[in-house]
């Protein structure tokens, strides 16, 4: 008898499986990233909520996913990417954290509550095979 061992999730699968993240995964397809974030990382993924995404404007959000924009929505996405595992604890005691897209976002930690750029940590530590998801509530631009 033998047992088929389950692969731990990747950061890919833990957006999947939460239906408050649909709109990231639907964009991670549209931007051909799907595959990246399965790969081996670590990844820390800051992940914007589907309501995040409806504070961009409608035309911003529709316009972003057309296929001739696939390389301005992978930036918008690689802004969310940071290489290697960042615990909230590890991201709380930085001042600054550096996105696959090269831009910088300022971290504001005040009590509980982390800010990474405009956003604010909702939920920490989501453990993956290859990273870790935090989830944020607004697009990181």
């Amino acid at each position: 008898m033998s047992t088929v061992q389950k692969k731990a999730p990747s950061v890919v699968d833990i957006a999947t499986s939460n239906k408050n993240l649909s709109t990231l995964v639907s964009a991670l397809k549209a931007a051909g990233l799907v595959d990246t974030l399965k790969g081996e990382g670590p990844f820390t993924v800051f992940a914007p909520t589907n309501a995040a995404f409806e504070n961009l404007s409608d035309r911003t959000l529709e316009d972003l996913m057309k296929p001739e924009n696939k390389t301005r929505l992978q930036d918008l996405l690689k802004n969310h990417v940071i290489q290697g595992r960042q615990m909230a604890q590890d991201v709380a005691g930085r001042s600054s954290l550096s996105a696959m897209s090269g831009e910088s976002y300022r971290i504001r930690a005040n009590g509980e509550q982390v800010r990474i750029g405009d956003a604010t940590i909702q939920q920490t530590d989501l453990d993956a095979e290859n990273g870790i998801v935090h989830v944020i509530d607004r697009v990181l631009r």
